[in-house]
């Protein structure tokens, strides 16, 4: 079916003494009921049935029909071997020829994994291309709260897919510029794609036939070159990230100032330290200019606009909008305490604004 779910497969060693000790566990079981009922069978050789003789009976009665030399005359212990040893015995061949049986049980079980999958999927993100950037945005949603169950991986190449599916993500092998390849990761019902290709030409097929499937998803896609942002856009994303210039602008920013470079980092690396955060507008904040809220707003969200902090159309903010700020993580804020994070609000007044400090 083209779609990997992530799940734990024990090595051959384990799987052999699994086999062993459940093989073990049913040769116990049978010789405790023979042997505890030992009077009702007898032995051709002395009559007797002992511990040693009850062993050897439920070995070859289990692994054959038996010899006939030990047999049950009582009527319990024909009943014993009539409802007891005898599914037993099926138990033990069962066990035997097991390896058979549980390669067509796991296909069945994983194609209704994968059909259970698909029918109830919705809502999640697909990352197409797994490789540093698609790896690195997967690791930045699950810092901010999105479950690996809610990220499905697109790639066309099997080792990546298969690694992705030992960390825990489910994938799908393919080319994401086929609609049946993002049918299979449900990219008509996703929240969110992330385009993550190594060529441009690539992330622009990929966000086309995304575009196709859902109208409604967002799609973010990464590109080398700055010329090809307009065709992007055109094609369909709603964001772009121009890999090679934000790497050289952080470059250039780093040469002129270490330490800006720094904060750039720091800002865009999720888990620790000062993090952008986007977030609705409170009741409190309503009508409000943005250096008055608690964190350090540096944009509005207006409908589809995005506004500057500072912009005459934001120096009010309406109860639908929704604010970009730089607020310490979660992590550090429990560190700090809420005494200190009291301590450590911004001050307000025009153009006054403190980072908040530990």
């Amino acid at each position: 079916m083209g779609v990997s779910l992530p799940r734990h497969i024990a090595g051959p060693l384990i799987q052999v003494v699994k086999r062993l000790a459940l093989a073990n566990l049913v040769l116990f079981t049978a010789f405790l009921v023979v042997y505890l009922d030992r009077d009702g069978y007898t032995d051709a050789k002395d009559g007797e049935v002992g511990a040693l003789d009850a062993l050897y009976y439920v070995t070859v009665s289990l692994s054959t029909t038996g010899y006939g030399d030990i047999a049950p005359y009582s009527d319990l212990a024909r009943l014993l071997t009539t409802f007891v040893i005898t599914p037993l015995r099926v138990a033990f061949l069962i066990i035997l020829v097991g390896t058979t049986l549980e390669v067509l049980t796991e296909r069945t079980r994983e194609q209704w994994r994968v059909g259970h999958w698909r029918k109830t999927l919705r809502d999640h993100t697909v990352i197409v291309g797994f490789g540093t950037k698609g790896r690195s945005a997967a690791e930045t949603l699950m810092r901010t709260g999105v479950t690996q169950d809610r990220i499905v991986v697109v790639d066309p190449s099997t080792e990546v897919v298969e690694q992705a599916n030992a960390e825990g993500y489910a994938g799908v092998v393919g080319d994401a510029t086929r609609s049946n390849v993002l049918l299979r990761a449900r990219a008509d019902r996703a929240r969110q794609v992330v385009i993550s290709t190594q060529r441009d030409d690539t992330a622009v097929l990929v966000t086309l036939t995304a575009r196709q499937l859902s109208k409604s998803v967002r799609i973010v896609a990464s590109v080398r070159e700055e010329e090809n942002v307009p065709l992007l856009r055109q094609s369909g994303a709603d964001s772009v990230i121009t890999s090679a210039s934000a790497v050289g602008r952080l470059l250039g920013l780093s040469m002129v100032s270490p330490s800006s470079g720094s904060v750039m980092e720091d800002l865009i690396q999720q888990g620790s330290g000062l993090s952008l955060k986007e977030r609705p507008v409170t009741r409190a904040e309503a009508g409000k200019s943005p250096r008055e809220c608690d964190d350090l707003v540096v944009s509005v969200i207006r409908g589809h606009r995005l506004l500057p902090f500072d912009d005459p159309e934001a120096r009010t903010l309406q109860l639908q909008d929704r604010v970009v700020v730089i607020r310490r993580t979660a992590g550090d804020e429990e560190k700090v305490g809420p005494a200190k994070q009291k301590e450590g609000r911004p001050e307000r007044g025009p153009g006054s604004w403190r980072i908040p400090r530990g």
